[in-house]
Formats: C-alpha cells, sequence, structure tokens
C-alpha cells in the first residue's frame, strides 16, 4: 500500500480546514427577559374553563422577529444595536413575562403555550409593535396591542406602552431598560384581565 493517498487525503483536509466556517464567533452574552416577581415553587392554581387564561403566539413585524435587537433611527431607518443577541425571538419571551406576571398577581390557571389542545374561554393575543431601542429619543419602547377575545361575540383591545431612557446606546444599558419597560407593560396588562 502506497503512503501517498494518505498523505493527500490530509494535505486535503488541512486546506479545507482553512476554507469551512463554522459559524460565527458567538456572542459574549445574551439578553432575556426577567419577570419583577415570580410564583414560588410548589404554587399552583385551580380554575375551569371559564376562568382560565390562554395566551395565543403574539404577532410582530419582521423587525422584531428576529434575535438582534433593532435601533431606530429615523421614521424610515432600522438598524441593529451590536452586539446585542436575544436568547431567543422577543415575542415568545414578552409573552411568558406577561404568563407569570398574570399568574403571580391574579393566582389564576394561565396557560401559556401553543398546544391548541388545551383551551379557555379567555384568550389573550395581539401584535408586539415595538420593542427595542429609539435613537433619536434615546429611550427604549415596548409597545403591544392586546386583543382579549373571551366567550361569546365580545372583543375587547387596547394598547398599551412603556418607555425608559438610556444612558448609552450599549447593551449595559438597553437590555436593562428593556427589561424594565416589558415589565411595566406586563403588569399593565395584568392589571386589565384581572
Amino acid at each position: 500500500m502506497s503512503k501517498f493517498p494518505a498523505l493527500a487525503a490530509l494535505g486535503s483536509a488541512f486546506l479545507l480546514g482553512g476554507c469551512v466556517s463554522f459559524g460565527a464567533e458567538p456572542p459574549e452574552s445574551l439578553l432575556t427577559l426577567t419577570p419583577t416577581a415570580t410564583a414560588p415553587a410548589g404554587v399552583g392554581a385551580q380554575g375551569s374553563q371559564a376562568t382560565a387564561l390562554t395566551l395565543i403566539e403574539f404577532d410582530v413585524p419582521q423587525s422584531i422577529d428576529v434575535t438582534r435587537l433593532p435601533v431606530q433611527i429615523s421614521d424610515t431607518e432600522i438598524a441593529y444595536l451590536q452586539e446585542a443577541v436575544w436568547v431567543e425571538r422577543p415575542a415568545r419571551l414578552f409573552r411568558r413575562l406577561i404568563a407569570e406576571t398574570i399568574r403571580t398577581r391574579s393566582n389564576r390557571v394561565v396557560i401559556d403555550g401553543d398546544d391548541p389542545g388545551i383551551g379557555a374561554n379567555d384568550r389573550l393575543q395581539g401584535t408586539l409593535r415595538q420593542f427595542g431601542y429609539d435613537a433619536r429619543t434615546r429611550e427604549v419602547v415596548v409597545m403591544f396591542d392586546a386583543v382579549r377575545n373571551r366567550e361569546g361575540p365580545s372583543v375587547t383591545t387596547r394598547r398599551f406602552v412603556a418607555r425608559a431612557p438610556v444612558a448609552e446606546p450599549t447593551v449595559d444599558f438597553v437590555g436593562p431598560a428593556l427589561n424594565a419597560a416589558a415589565n411595566e407593560v406586563a403588569g399593565q396588562i395584568a392589571e386589565w384581565v384581572g
């Protein structure tokens, strides 16, 4: 057996190693949303389909339906904040934050998931319109248009908005400010749904 084919294969592997990339370098840290209050372990809620609340997946514009953090530069321009990456898409994080806030404040059964087999007569859905940093005002903005469907033909809508000032447009300042604004909106929604 000749050693040349093995050496040729090994040489090809070294050449290929310079061309192949296994993805971008991971960010130093990822952003998430943390509720200001959580239900303690072992605490549950009991209710019926009539008193339970289901949170249905939120709609979002494409600029927010990514793991990057949008920066509104002008009325028609959006950029993304450097090194700011969400652990998952903000609409899912925000929905979980709202569910935990309602669960903690109301003690009612909150169904937060995509399982269509589990339902409730009271449903909360909506559109997360803004969730990012506005460079023009130097503040973060969270805007959510809620739609609540109860049993029967009635539908109720309401817009919730929270803003928080940001000292510097960096991850260290924008991330905590967005978490605070998201918690403020979640609290407003929890009061609204009761």
